[in-house]
């Protein structure tokens, strides 16, 4: 079991990062951080392999935690009806 930190990008909605508590953000690579934005703390969390999470498999963020210090929770793909809404429909006047 790890107590793992989770924090949320200010820049992109749903992106979320985990790493050890213990050893915070330190093993997160520069260029990673400059693209995720400044860090913000969402909560800490007792983390086993069995643990349910929403979008991820906790075994894949204990991985990611192990070998490289850090699991990055990518946003969901955007379901295809929600992409179309914001393109022109046809001919109704109806944006």
């Amino acid at each position: 079991m790890k107590i793992c930190s989770i924090y949320k990008s200010p820049r992109k909605d749903e992106m979320y990062l985990y790493v050890d508590k213990r050893e915070a953000l330190t093993r997160v690579p520069e260029p990673l951080l400059e693209m995720f934005g400044k860090p913000v703390h969402v909560m800490d969390m007792p983390l086993k392999s069995d643990r349910k999470l929403a979008r991820v498999e906790s075994g894949k963020v204990l991985e990611g935690l192990e070998e490289k210090g850090y699991y990055l929770q990518m946003p969901p793909p955007k379901e295809e009806y929600l992409l179309n809404l914001h393109k022109d429909r046809p001919e109704t006047g109806v944006r």
